[in-house]
């Protein structure tokens, strides 16, 4: 084949290459804001050289230039250059509406984090949720950012499934059906008073987007730990993982009262995907009384989401043996679920102040570190309860608290507590026991859970 020849098939390949794009499009032009419109702060934007240029300003709610139109399942890939000291976000299937915080905001945001913290790439849902996919566990996707340089990011959002690559490296992996549909926006964030943050810049260039034949042009490299929000669902690298449904959604299966052999028949209601403890005045187990799981457990991680209504009260229970004859609520280690705010238990304790709030181990232990999502919100509660007896609580992906059960710190824990008089410590070990059921408490007070699901540890 002479060179003129091949020079010529070269060109049509790659005129017909530049045709189709391979299935891109471009969502800016390079050129003008055409497709775009400015929302809730007034934070500048121009377009520079073919470069999306946002400009802090003091004073200004976190600006979004957002496009006219919505997208629901895509990939989309920009490249990004952010000033130190400023912190960013690219917004996608996100929502202004005008019955929702007058017009804020809110949804899915891919994470700029050029500061310590490193968790660009992970995901946070603005105005809503918080953070869904943050990188504590993530020491590879937190080195993927090149502070004061260009960055590639990537977002594939397909279904439920929303990954982010950094990079080239997955810094987000996430299920969840919160919002299917709505706007990309790029975010210019608030800097409040901070006038030395005054007039720094983020650059976005090469924004493009394919909202077609997506599994097929999906990355194919190793993933990121997987988050699962869809409430009552395994993934299948869940199951694999052997994690199982507490609650199926629908029924009480795996589920019967207290010191009962069936579940209550009153206090109870199974609705719209989520297990409720109804309101009866605020009584601990007094109305149809605490439930737990009909198998008991040792070593295991458990994740329940919680809502909770104001003033609420409640727990999450864990190593219920029911051995006691006491009234009220069955014994065990407890997860605290409470209204800090509205509900007097918070500012109770015997020795440890706090020790009754929000993910505390009650009365034993307060809780550090809580990002609570509010009243009437979904938060989610994990438990992690490994072969050696060490303890976590967390937070709506934070620790809130760690412990060593039956080390002699906790067991100088429960001499300072509640549970060292006799009916709680008959046989000096208190929350001991080598396995013991899961339990949801009746304290009188309205609270709805969901997506409770297991997985034992060896």
């Amino acid at each position: 084949m002479n060179t003129s020849f091949r020079f010529a098939v070269f060109s049509i390949l790659l005129l017909c290459a530049c045709s189709s794009n391979n299935g891109w499009e471009k969502l800016f032009n390079g050129k003008d804001l055409t497709g775009f419109k400015q929302l809730n702060g007034q934070a500048p934007y121009h377009v520079e050289a073919g470069m999306l240029i946002g400009t802090s300003v003091s004073g200004q709610p976190n600006s979004f230039m957002a496009t006219e139109k919505d997208y629901s399942d895509f990939i989309l890939e920009f490249e990004v250059l952010c000033d130190d000291g400023l912190n960013s976000g690219v917004q996608f299937r996100s929502l202004s509406l005008p019955d929702y915080q007058n017009g804020r905001v809110h949804g899915y945001q891919c994470e700029i984090d050029p500061s310590d913290r490193a968790w660009s790439g992970g995901i946070y849902d603005e105005a809503r949720r918080g953070w869904l996919v943050t990188l504590l566990d993530n020491e590879i996707g937190r080195k993927a950012y090149k502070n004061n340089d260009w960055n590639l990011y990537r977002i594939e959002a397909v279904g439920d499934n929303i990954r982010v690559w950094l990079n080239g490296v997955n810094t987000a992996n996430l299920y969840d059906n919160e919002t299917s549909t709505g706007f990309i926006a790029f975010q210019v964030h608030g800097i409040g008073n901070q006038t030395e943050l005054e007039g720094k810049e983020i650059k976005w260039k090469n924004i493009r987007i394919m909202t077609t034949n997506l599994e097929a042009n999906l990355m194919q490299a190793s993933l990121a730990q997987e988050v699962n929000m869809v409430p009552n669902f395994l993934s299948d690298l869940e199951k694999a993982s052997g994690w199982k449904l507490l609650f199926d959604g629908k029924t009480t299966n795996g589920w019967r009262g207290a010191h009962k052999d069936a579940f209550p028949a009153f206090g109870w209601k199974v609705e719209d995907g989520q297990i409720i403890v109804l309101k009866s005045g605020g009584g601990e187990s007094t109305n149809g009384g605490d439930i737990v799981t009909t198998e008991e457990y040792s070593a295991f991680e458990l994740s329940v989401e919680f809502k909770i209504t104001t003033g609420a009260n409640s727990g999450i229970k864990y190593f219920v043996t029911e051995a006691e004859k006491a009234s009220g609520s069955a014994f065990g280690l407890e997860y605290q679920i409470l209204d800090d705010k509205g509900h007097p238990d918070a500012n109770q304790y015997t020795t440890f102040p706090g020790s009754r709030t929000l993910s505390s181990l009650y009365d034993l232990m307060p809780a550090q570190n809580k990002r609570f999502n509010g009243i009437g919100n979904w938060n989610r509660a994990v438990l992690k309860v490994f072969p050696n007896n060490h303890v976590e609580h967390w937070l709506n992906g934070f620790k809130t608290l760690e412990y060593e059960r039956g080390s002699e710190a906790y067991r100088a824990l429960v001499k300072g507590s509640k549970y060292a008089i006799p009916v709680y410590n008959e046989h000096g070990r208190f929350g001991e026991a080598p396995k013991g059921r899961i339990l949801l408490q009746d304290h009188g007070d309205e609270v709805a859970f969901r997506s409770i699901k297991i997985r034992e540890l060896r």
